[in-house]
């Protein structure tokens, strides 16, 4: 997308979703409807609306960032003068983000810009398919909205962009996100033939109301969730249909889903995000790829940004044979000595020389780790985390920012364990089978019973850095508990704070519970 035409979604995005801005009407007037029908091409704006889940969902700083770096397994520590930024990442460790937090204000802004990119798609005439992809996106960053705030700013086709949006209450918008999902299902096409993953299709559909339903109960009531038994079935039933649709299997190789080539070799992927350079006309824009390289050490091949981590408490979950915890994986350790997995002890180059860090000390990633580095040392502090095996061929892999792994929303793993925490939770004993047969693909042992703890933990190993962690912890009632780096909490984190910007301009959001104004 050229970027003009991006900045002015931008400026109408922020005009529809955040505005009583005092402006001039004569700005909805310039183009009259008629002649907007016949310069604006549907299929144009439903590509920008795939193009901008770019930046809420991909951006290492978005809603990635508030999913997993709230949790349990990810930490973006201080090393010495890096990764400060004022402390932004350390607050979001420690629970101790304020209404002002730069990047809860970026997140809810951008995924505003992304519904307002997907209702903008139905001014215009789309057919039954495009208008259901549209409103499948719609609903998603609804649903992200909904699980991070608690109330969602919401806007007909058509309202007056000069007015305020209405907010919609947590159970106003999940039943309105349900009723969404299934209106719309009918109209997606199957995920099947020359339909990819990338393109919002029915099971992609299924997938997401899947999560309504598992996620009703806490949406509502976050400190004390609760699963009605009809909610459960409908995510029992729901993951039957996707499961014997036969499209979908376990991969022989896990990272394989999160490959390069994913597009291609990723067996379980039901709704993903298209990336790669050059893509702009198919559905996607120039990757902004970079869950690697915040996380791999300036030494390694492809280069990284030497932050992010995990704690060793996590990272312990794991037993040595269960191949989530590490491999060697073709076409990446071969060509650049990286493994995939988490990282710990001595790295090597792809001929096996061990490498350094930048002041000399063998680069060896420790378990030990600190929200704040010092200290020689400071580099190697860490734990680290490769889920998306680095592309080596696009760009011969040395520039760590492009990519073409599609980024992976729904896969299998996800149905199959949201399919056995149902059964679970309504007592039950079906669930066990379902996550032993993960497990035994995964190199794990098979569980001799299945628990809310220990479906938590699989939950954990099974979509490590994939942005669920934080909405699992809450609906386990186990996101308030002290962990490693972060001692004690307040109820009032289970929900994040409307930033002060949206306050200001849109007088209907009301500021979450325990937050000053």
């Amino acid at each position: 997308m050229h970027l003009h035409k991006k900045v002015s979604i931008l400026a109408l995005s922020a005009l529809a979703l955040g505005g009583c801005t005092k402006l001039d009407e004569k700005l909805g007037s310039t183009l009259e409807r008629s002649q907007a029908e016949k310069v604006i091409k549907v299929n144009s704006l439903l590509i920008n609306a795939y193009n901008d889940m770019q930046l809420p969902y991909q951006d290492q700083s978005n809603f990635w960032a508030l999913q997993e770096m709230p949790s349990d397994e990810a930490v973006a520590p201080t090393r010495g003068g890096d990764w400060d930024d004022n402390g932004v990442w350390r607050s979001l460790k420690l629970h101790t983000w304020t209404p002002e937090h730069s990047m809860i204000q970026a997140t809810f802004t951008n995924l505003l810009l992304l519904q307002f990119s997907a209702t903008n798609v139905l001014n215009f005439q789309p057919s039954k398919q495009q208008a259901a992809e549209a409103r499948f996106i719609r609903a998603l960053c609804m649903f992200s909205t909904l699980d991070g705030w608690g109330q969602v700013p919401y806007r007909e086709p058509n309202e007056n962009l000069l007015l305020p949006p209405k907010v919609l209450s947590a159970s106003d918008a999940i039943a309105f996100i349900i009723a969404e999902l299934n209106a719309i299902i009918p109209d997606l096409p199957e995920r099947a033939g020359a339909v990819k993953a990338w393109t919002a299709n029915k099971d992609a559909g299924r997938t997401l109301l899947m999560k309504c339903y598992l996620n009703k109960g806490a949406f509502l009531n976050r400190a004390a969730p609760t699963f009605d038994a009809a909610d459960m079935q409908q995510v029992i039933t729901l993951a039957d249909q996707i499961i014997g649709s036969g499209r979908y299997s376990l991969a022989n190789n896990y990272f394989d889903n999160l490959a390069y080539n994913n597009d291609v070799i990723g067996t379980e992927n039901i709704f993903t995000q298209q990336n790669g350079p050059g893509l702009s006309t198919i559905r996607a824009g120039n990757a902004a790829f970079c869950h690697w390289a915040p996380t791999l050490h300036y030494h390694q091949l492809p280069s990284g940004w030497n932050g992010f981590a995990t704690t060793s408490d996590f990272y312990d979950k794991f037993e040595a044979t269960d191949t989530r915890r590490g491999v060697a994986y073709a076409g990446v350790t071969d060509v650049s000595g990286t493994r995939v997995g988490f990282l710990i002890g001595q790295q090597f180059d792809k001929n096996g020389n061990a490498l350094k860090d930048r002041k000399g000390n063998n680069l060896a990633f420790t378990r030990d780790l600190k929200l704040s580095e010092a200290g020689t040392d400071l580099e190697i502090k860490g734990i680290r985390v490769v889920k998306y095996p680095p592309d080596m061929v696009t760009d011969g892999g040395h520039n760590s920012n492009n990519g073409s792994n599609d980024w992976v929303f729904f896969r299998l793993g996800d149905v199959m364990l949201m399919k056995a925490e149902a059964l679970l939770r309504t007592g039950s004993g079906a669930g066990l089978a379902i996550v032993n047969q993960l497990r035994v693909k995964r190199g794990a042992t098979p569980f001799v019973t299945l628990t809310l703890a220990n479906l938590l933990d699989e939950r954990g190993r099974e979509l490590y850095w994939e942005g669920w962690r934080r909405q699992d912890l809450i609906r386990f009632g186990k996101f308030l508990e002290p962990w490693q780096l972060k001692p004690s909490d307040d109820p009032k984190n289970l929900l994040f704070p409307i930033p002060v910007n949206d306050l200001a301009v849109n007088p209907n959001l009301k500021q979450n519970p325990g937050y000053t104004k």
